[in-house]
Formats: C-alpha cells, structure tokens, sequence
C-alpha cells in the first residue's frame, strides 16, 4: 500500500469547469457592467466584485486543500454565495427595467445552451446573433430587400429584446450551471472532509505510519 502523503497533490482549479465557467462570468460581467450600468451606480462595482469573488475564491479554495479541507470547504461556499449575490443582481437589473427573464425552454436560450460557450467573444457573438433576429431588425432588412417576407417559426425571436437584456440572460444561464457545479462540489468536498479529515487528522496518520516501519 503506497504511502499517504502529508501534504496531497491540490491545487489544478484551472482544469476545474466550475472555475473555467467562473471566469467566464467575470469577463462577462465587466463587459455587462462598463456598456449597461452607470459608471456612478454603486452596483456596478459590487457586481464586478461578486464575479471576480467567485472566480478567486474557487482558486483560492483549491489551492488551501492541500493542507486545509476545512478552509476549501469555507472558501468554496464562499464563491457560491458570491456568484449567486451576482445572480439576484442581474435578475434585480431585468426586473427594475421592465426587460424579460427568458425561460430556460425559451428558443433564444435553447440557441445560448446548444452553443457551450467557453469565450467572451462567442457569447458576445451569440447577442449580436439574438438582436439581429429581433422584429425591428428584420423589419430594417425588409424595408431594404423586399424579397424578405418570412422568418421560420424555429427561427424567432422573442419580439424586440434590447442587447442588454440578452445578455444579461446570458450571463443568468451560466450562473445557474455555475452555481450547479459549486453545489455538487461542496458535497463532494463536505462527504471527503468527514471522511478523511484534514491535516490534523492526516498527520496522525503518516506518524503512526512511520513508527510502524
């Protein structure tokens, strides 16, 4: 049986999806918040804050595991409640706007979901792509092309929806993933935590371990 080592290999968050999609969200939310939100509005800032919150704390949570489960456990939750501080936010902006929340079976959000977006840019792409199908801008074309008639019913748009509530909705779906993800990491941190230890625990151990040989 191969010797447990006293301090584990940890650490590798950036392979983690939670911290890949985190990062995302950040980027996101500064983009989000420099063209939408006013530069004197106090959200901007405890938006950006939130986002890069959950990012740095998925890393730092990482990082500290290797001689502390106990503070992985603290610095993870600590990312999911920043991410979904970030996600009443983005919710509270479509609200306090009269703009909609799509639901997840919404045809514009099935389009987000099928793409995976793993960059800024193609979430960018996907909103220019979504305003682009709205009424107003098929109409813009129709008036230039007569050919224009029809739109495919598969094909439509939710009449009219301004680029900020796009993404905004955009940045709504990868939270809730996000926020998935972290869930399913704290149970699987809590569930080794009770299982094993931490490093009080695994200290015992290795010195038990060298006594016997």
């Amino acid at each position: 049986m191969p010797r447990e080592e006293l301090i584990p290999k940890h650490g590798g968050y950036r392979k983690l999806k939670s911290f890949r999609l985190a990062q995302l969200i950040y980027d996101l939310t500064v983009r989000f918040c420099d063209r939408y939100i006013d530069k004197k509005d106090r959200t901007r800032d405890q938006m950006v804050q939130a986002a890069r919150s959950g990012t740095q704390n998925i890393a730092e949570g990482s990082q500290a595991s290797g001689t502390s489960k106990k503070m992985e456990l603290k610095l993870t939750n600590v990312a999911r409640a920043s991410l979904e501080e970030l996600r009443l936010d983005y919710e509270d902006f479509l609200r306090q706007r009269g703009l909609p929340q799509l639901v997840p079976n919404d045809s514009a959000m099935l389009r987000f979901k099928k793409l995976r977006c793993s960059t800024l840019d193609q979430v960018v792409e996907w909103v220019h792509q979504e305003h682009a199908r709205s009424w107003p801008a098929i109409e813009a074309r129709a008036k230039v092309n007569a050919d224009t008639t029809s739109v495919s019913v598969r094909d439509r748009p939710c009449p009219s929806v301004p680029s900020s509530a796009l993404a905004a909705n955009a940045a709504l779906s990868l939270l809730n993933v996000c926020c998935h993800l972290l869930d399913k990491q704290l149970t699987a941190q809590a569930a080794s935590f009770e299982k094993d230890g931490g490093f009080t625990e695994r200290l015992q151990r290795v010195r038990s371990a060298s006594r016997r040989h």
